[in-house]
């Protein structure tokens, strides 16, 4: 095999090569790994669309933010109130603030988790397969 990585090419020559006459169906083998590669470009579809769900829910939550924030700077530059009413009213924002960053980072940690055991599920899938073609490639040899 060469040092440059993997060689399909060398893997089914290795296969060949071994001292196991007429074990191996190298047309299944070979369809067996063009399903493996299907799987692999399906579960990083699936990433990639949960990537960008993610990162459009992200934007959402920072356009809410910052339009609350622009909010609540026309409400504390407004003259309405005395200094404690306020401070009192700048502490609720702050801890309401804080309270809806937390959920929205849970949202985005929930995401993140869907898409990853969507992708992972995929995988697993064909790995189970996969296994179940080499039991059977085996009992034929």
């Amino acid at each position: 095999m060469s040092g440059q990585g993997f060689n399909p090419e060398d893997m089914m020559r290795m296969f060949r090569d071994m001292a196991m006459p007429g074990t191996m169906d190298f047309q299944a083998l070979a369809e067996a790994q063009k399903r493996n590669m299907e799987a692999m470009v399906q579960a990083n579809r699936v990433a990639m669309e949960g990537a960008q769900a993610i990162a459009r829910r992200n934007m959402e939550l920072m356009q809410q933010a910052m339009a609350e924030l622009s909010q609540a700077m026309q409400g504390a530059a407004s003259p309405d109130g005395s200094p404690a009413e306020k401070a009192a009213r700048q502490a609720e924002l702050l801890k309401s603030n804080y309270e809806r960053a937390m959920a929205s980072m849970k949202e985005l940690a929930d995401l993140i988790q869907k898409s990853n055991g969507e992708a992972l599920e995929v995988l697993n899938r064909r790995f189970t397969e996969a296994l179940d073609e080499i039991q059977g490639m085996m009992k034929k040899g």
